[in-house]
């Protein structure tokens, strides 16, 4: 077993786990997109990150590709992080303003601006598609072609591959397939349609990290019925 501290918890992990699924095994939520515990790691999202090492020292690393090790301070839920992951995700309804899934992270995290030009390029090549086609339908029917800004996601040669088996599985894992309700504010790239207007409880307590999924501030502050 390996011990390390974890939002200032010692825990004990088994070795070989990474920092995602210790986070996971002790209950505590960490954002992902480009995650699936079928699939091998990838680390593309980049919304995992998280502050590994001593206070003044630490660094951000994906949860998804670290594994633990002895004596390790990791904390998930710092302002740091937290700032990090606004910005990912503002970048991320940039890119694909139509996903439910993105529009969802943008109110739990209260991103209620993007200041990015939109692209709508539907695809945020986080690569669950590709490695699910080859990882667990065995036909590696489709892949990433080119490199940095160039990069996208096609068949081998861009041709009808004879290797798919339409089995629908790169829809069914993708984050950003699933299109986003039509809320109050449809028209614009972010539509806030479920953000809590109720602040949250964790204010009060600086870093520490609320469990209560999803928040109840807003019962606790219902006046009782008469």
């Amino acid at each position: 077993m390996v011990n390390m501290i974890l939002n200032g918890l010692d825990i004990s992990v088994e070795e070989g786990t990474t920092l995602l699924e210790a986070a996971k095994f002790y209950g505590i939520d960490i954002p992902t997109l480009c995650y699936d515990e079928t699939l091998s790691p990838y680390g593309a999202c980049r919304l995992c990150l998280v502050e590994v090492g001593e206070p003044g020292k630490a660094k951000l690393f994906s949860a998804c590709t670290y594994p633990v090790r002895e004596g390790l301070i990791v904390k998930t839920n710092t302002k740091r992080v937290i700032d990090a992951r606004k910005m990912i995700i503002e970048l991320y309804l940039a890119s694909c303003p139509s996903s439910k899934k993105i529009q969802d992270l943008a109110s739990e995290y209260g991103v209620t601006e993007v200041r990015f030009t939109p692209k709508n390029d539907e695809c945020i090549l986080c690569g669950l598609c590709v490695r699910v086609c080859e990882e667990q339908m065995q036909a590696k029917a489709i892949g990433f072609i080119d490199r940095g800004v160039n990069r996208y996601i096609s068949t081998p040669f861009e041709r009808q591959s004879e290797d798919c088996r339409l089995c629908g599985a790169c829809m069914y894992i993708c984050p950003v397939c699933q299109a986003r309700c039509q809320g109050p504010r449809e028209e614009e790239t972010i539509c806030n349609a479920c953000l809590n207007i109720s602040p949250p409880c964790l204010e009060k307590y600086d870093e520490a990290m609320c469990y209560m999924d999803p928040c109840v501030a807003c019962e606790l502050e219902k006046e009782p019925d008469e």
